[in-house]
């Protein structure tokens, strides 16, 4: 299974393409707008969240509420396109040049820009920014919210809370069940489980935007309902786990990952990393612990998976850092966008989707899966397998 994504930020539209989706699964675009309607959400939004509502459009693939087999093509549009017709436009232009051009000769710190015009030999950034910008993101969470319907169909729950911001950290928290988190975090602006923890996060949120700085955070994904048995030792680009990490620091400003305790095992006896087996007849086999984070060997464990993501600081700040023009190459302060103070919030939940869209790839992968109910029966067929090794 796997999704193309195309479109620029001020772009006409934003496109991706799924390919490798059993057919006969059930698809709404409600299942998917209600994703989008989540990623634009939380304290510290800039205002091109004022401008865009997303939605998407089925365009291919879905006939009746369920897919076909063949590949699922989905659009969102673009509200602001109007205004950059002439900009953006994929036909020549012949009227005022600066009008049209608006030229982009000073690269902003921390973002593509410079690197993709030495790549790519573009003297106008603009060719840069436009595909590189986290805009794109609202696609890959169209896509990881047909993933997600997929999982969720075969009883596997994908939830995503915020555990710090701008160094606050929430106080680990425990809850009922993973529809208890998504309860939770829905009602809370910056995704925190923490009641306390949030009020201080929205402080630093804040704080940051009055000194035209950003702030960054980390987000946890948490994974209930995978089979055991899932992902592969036996080569290294079979490692769920590997694969898992790759799409978490695939998302834009993300820059660590951890799974389980992560980098804490650096700093502890094994006694305190690996977790110990056990079974009983009603579960069959299972951890004490899950410090490893439902992964070992690169395959899920059957316990609950943890993945933790490392988000900067967005790099578009209103008191910008100092560059160079590469028209004159004298030092200037870098060029500034439409940008968010924090987007950690929404960032979860574009983490959720890559990791939802990884899972279900590998399951897709592993399992037989042109058709979904013979995909569900195979999930089913390993669970009870497990149980009764």
């Amino acid at each position: 299974m796997r999704y193309l994504t195309a479109g620029e930020s001020h772009g006409p539209q934003l496109t991706t393409i799924i390919e490798g989706l059993p057919a006969g699964m059930p698809l709404l675009k409600e299942d998917i707008n209600e994703q989008l309607a989540r990623r634009q959400k939380g304290h510290g939004r800039g205002r091109r969240m004022q401008i865009e509502t997303d939605t998407a459009a089925i365009t291919s693939g879905v006939r009746h509420g369920l897919t076909l087999g063949s590949p699922v093509a989905l659009v969102v549009e673009n509200n602001d396109w109007k205004h950059w017709t002439k900009i953006m436009g994929a036909d020549p232009y012949e009227g005022n040049e600066e009008e049209v051009q608006r030229q982009i000769s000073r690269p902003r710190p921390g973002h593509a820009d410079l690197n993709g015009a030495l790549k790519y030999g573009h003297r106008d950034m603009r060719n840069v920014l436009e595909r590189s910008s986290a805009r794109e993101t609202t696609v890959r969470v169209a896509a990881g919210a047909v993933a997600k319907k997929l999982l969720k169909l075969l009883g596997i729950e994908v939830a995503s809370h915020v555990i710090e911001i701008g160094g606050v950290q929430a106080k680990p928290i425990g809850y009922e069940s993973i529809q208890k988190l998504q309860e939770i975090t829905e009602a809370s602006p910056v995704r925190c489980l923490d009641p306390e923890a949030e009020k201080e996060m929205m402080q630093a949120i804040d704080t940051a935007k009055e000194n035209g700085d950003s702030i960054g955070g980390i987000v946890e994904v948490v994974v209930e309902g995978m089979p055991a048995g899932v992902g592969s030792y036996v080569h290294y680009d079979r490692k769920l786990d590997a694969k898992l990490a790759a799409a978490i620091v695939s998302i834009n400003a993300f820059k660590g990952v951890e799974i389980g305790i992560g980098f804490e095992a650096a700093h502890i006896p094994g006694s305190q990393v690996h977790d110990e087996i056990a079974w009983d007849a009603e579960q069959g086999y299972y951890r004490k612990t899950n410090r490893l984070g439902g992964l070992e060997g690169g395959m899920t464990t059957g316990m609950p998976l943890i993945i933790r993501g490392v988000m900067k600081p967005i790099p578009t700040l209103y008191k910008p850092l100092q560059s160079v023009d590469i028209e004159t190459k004298e030092p200037f302060s870098a060029s500034i966008e439409r940008s968010d103070s924090c987007a950690v919030p929404a960032a979860a939940v574009v983490a959720e989707s890559a990791v939802a869209w990884e899972l279900a790839a590998a399951i897709v992968d592993q399992f037989y899966a042109d058709r979904f109910d013979t995909l569900k029966a195979s999930i089913e067929e390993q669970r009870q397998y497990v149980r009764g090794f």
